[in-house]
């Protein structure tokens, strides 16, 4: 292949769909609460599935929160938080609470990821990790090109036992992610990637 065609290869991939649709990509909060309809979610389920395992473990496991899911889910949240924290009175603490309760009803629709029987499915658990955060980013590639907003998120919650146990794990099972989905309400923020050439070395 002469250079001229490389050259021309390397644009065109530029302007690739999947290419696009990375680049384009942002977490975004702010979304309404229309409810992406049900095929919507099992397309997002579905492109998940396509991600890469180590041995074909599949290790990946889907809750699919709506409703009043989400406002049982922020009750154990709460719940959990309080048992948390130190101080257990006052203004601020209950605004902690406050706040913490009402995290799941930021968007319609709450994809948790997770993992269950990770010992038995690989002797290194990172494995099995990565291939559930290959499948959010599945997820979030897909909901970008269908137009829905998505916003990966975890904190103390992903690994209270409490929220564990409320969605049937055991204390050893892996939240990966909550990824919030809904239809945008505000444009994607800028953002400029640090260039690889920063990050990357190279060996011959």
């Amino acid at each position: 292949m002469s250079v001229v065609e490389k050259v021309a290869r390397f644009e065109q991939m530029q302007h690739a769909p999947v290419f696009h649709i990375m680049k384009r990509r942002r977490s975004i909060g702010h979304v309404s609460q229309e409810q992406p309809s049900q095929a919507e979610i099992e397309r997002l389920l579905e492109a998940a599935t396509y991600a890469p395992s180590h041995h074909v473990t599949e290790p990946w496991r889907f809750f699919v929160l709506t409703g009043s899911a989400r406002q049982a889910l922020g009750d154990v949240m709460a719940a959990s938080l309080r048992t948390r924290l130190e101080q257990n009175n006052g203004e601020h603490f209950q605004q902690k609470l406050v706040r913490e309760r009402v995290k799941p009803l930021r968007a319609p629709v709450i994809i948790v990821v997770a993992i269950t029987g990770v010992r038995r499915l690989s002797s290194y658990p990172i494995e099995c990790v990565e291939a559930a955060s290959a499948a959010v980013q599945n997820m979030l590639l897909a909901a970008e090109e269908m137009g829905l907003a998505t916003l990966w998120r975890t904190g103390d919650s992903a690994y209270d036992p409490m929220v564990k146990r409320w969605f049937g794990l055991q204390p050893d099972d892996l939240i990966v992610g909550f990824v919030y989905v809904g239809y945008p309400l505000s444009s994607r923020p800028m953002r400029v990637p640090t260039h690889f050439s920063v990050k990357t070395i190279w060996l011959s």
